[in-house]
């Protein structure tokens, strides 16, 4: 059974850093394009970031295109998001998510129901 774990979130002041982790276990890690989602409250969950399966090409959305930075370690089965400058607009919790592919090519993939696992969600508090 395929498993996400995100770590790394919690309360920052708004302009500071924080680095999300997620660590899949129980698939082929290489075999999966990964990607970074995030949901507001009372708001729909969002795109954040996407990365393909070797890190080889990665995508933002507009509102953390220079901030954020999505990276993996395929040898470790972990995806990174990088968050800097933070602002209070990017308080939500954070969700990582796994598509399982055929061929491993650049792709990338930035709609929800794209994904096949995700993970629990880790919460992202930015203050004032």
């Amino acid at each position: 059974q395929a498993q996400l774990v995100e770590s790394g979130g919690g309360l920052v002041q708004a302009g500071g850093s924080l680095r999300l982790s997620c660590v899949g276990s129980g698939l082929t890690f290489e075999d999966y394009a990964m990607g970074w989602f995030r949901q507001a409250p009372g708001k729909e969950r969002d795109f954040v970031a996407a990365i393909s399966w070797n890190g080889g090409t990665t995508y933002y959305a507009e509102s953390v295109k220079g901030r954020f930075t999505i990276s993996r370690l395929n040898a470790a089965n972990t995806l990174y998001l990088q968050m800097n400058s933070l602002k209070i607009e990017d308080t939500a919790v954070y969700y990582c998510a796994a598509k399982r592919l055929y061929f491993r090519d650049t792709t990338y993939y930035i709609t929800e129901n794209d994904y096949d696992y995700w993970g629990q969600g880790a919460q992202v508090t930015v203050s004032t």
